[in-house]
């Protein structure tokens, strides 16, 4: 099967292996002539970002870089990125890398000609329309891990470094303008980012299909998501360098960040506030709260996850999906808990108070209160 395409869901994606060789002209169809490059310290001096920059300079488009983003990007990467933009005259953003590369980068455009702080654009009410749309400017994400999917998302995940909460700022127009999703960029991803990562997508599949909000299409996306990832993590993990499962780990991670506009749940209202507190690793930290969400959230999920669970060609209904959660931890050597994460002598009714704020609690199928979500806390600990 030849695993290559051009999709216009949910944005324009050139899909498929070597298509970063397209760099150029996806910046000039979408009217960038300036961009500026984003990514992370990580990726910054990797043989697959100098191949990019090369790209875009040799096409004449420059090689302005910013790379000074944190594995949970800040109000502070913010402010400085958007100094070295406007200095730099840019007229839009690449945005390379995983999720924290790819929000930054995201968030940058967004800003570049905004005048209110970035926290007044908060996915609160309709707080996204106090965006001038006149200071938006186009971005051109490139993933290079698969897991969040914000090469397809509407939103950023920015943590405010003062109060210690993650904060996702929306507007429909920070969704990119065209993707590009070369599964060749992730072949060089450690074992243990593939699987963080890859459970990352896990999630947002199974929070968007559990969610009770009405969405057939990304209810869909999440199930076929799923079973992508329930297949194809452990070859990826196992073998960096299959393609083919490279391939559907990318298309699974951009199906969960499509999918959970159909809402998100209890995994990311914890793993948001425990992450911006501890600094953990977002894919990684979900993966360790997972199944005990999924028994907080049992009454109201074991009928339609033993369905999924059939079609994901899992034996036992809920509890066999369950205990395919636990195996698959076990695969990657995942955390058994919170401790073990690192999450030591937590302010646990900070942590409830944070969770129950957080926008992704609307979705849970279970009603989250003050009480149970700090019982659900101390369980995964």
């Amino acid at each position: 099967m030849q695993l290559t395409g051009n999709w216009h869901y949910p944005t324009p994606m050139r899909f498929g292996a070597g298509r970063i060789a397209e760099i150029v002209d996806a910046c000039t169809s979408v009217g960038i002539a300036r961009p500026l490059f984003v990514t992370d310290r990580g990726l910054r001096d990797l043989p697959i970002t100098q191949a990019a920059l090369d790209l875009l300079e040799a096409g004449g488009l420059g090689r302005a870089l910013f790379a000074d983003v944190d594995m949970n990007p800040t109000g502070e990467n913010v402010e400085a990125g958007l100094r070295v933009y406007r200095e730099g005259g840019h007229d839009g953003v690449v945005a390379f890398g995983g999720g924290s590369a790819l929000d930054l980068g995201k968030t940058l455009a967004f800003m570049s000609g905004q005048t209110r702080p970035v926290w007044d654009f908060e996915d609160v009410d309709d707080w996204w329309t106090r965006a001038d749309p006149a200071g938006i400017d186009p971005i051109v994400a490139v993933p290079t891990t698969a897991g969040t999917g914000s090469e397809v998302g509407r939103a950023s995940v920015i943590t405010n470094s003062d109060t210690h909460e993650k904060k996702i700022i929306f507007h429909p127009r920070i969704l990119p303008a065209l993707v590009i999703c070369d599964p060749e960029l992730s072949v060089g991803m450690p074992a243990v980012i593939t699987a963080g990562t890859g459970m990352d997508a896990f999630a947002h599949c199974l929070e968007a299909f559990c969610s009770p909000h009405y969405h057939p299409m990304s209810q869909g996306i999440a199930l076929e998501g799923m079973r992508l990832v329930n297949e194809y993590l452990p070859v990826a993990y196992e073998n960096g360098t299959d393609i083919e499962a490279r391939s559907h780990m990318m298309s699974a991670a951009a199906m969960g960040a499509t999918a959970f506009q159909k809402g998100l749940g209890a995994i990311h209202s914890l793993s948001h506030p425990i992450g911006a507190t501890f600094n953990t690793h977002h894919g990684t930290t979900n993966a360790v709260v997972m199944q005990r969400v999924l028994e907080f959230n049992r009454n109201a999920v074991q009928h339609k996850l033993g369905r999924a669970a059939d079609y994901l060609g899992i034996q036992g209904g809920f509890d066999g999906f369950h205990a395919r959660v636990g195996e698959l931890n076990r695969l990657f050597s995942i955390p058994e808990n919170l401790t073990k994460l690192g999450v030591v002598n937590p302010d646990l009714d900070k942590l409830s108070a944070s969770a129950l704020a957080d926008p992704s609690t609307g979705g849970n199928p279970v009603v989250m209160t003050l009480e149970n979500t700090r019982e659900l806390l101390e369980a995964c600990l």
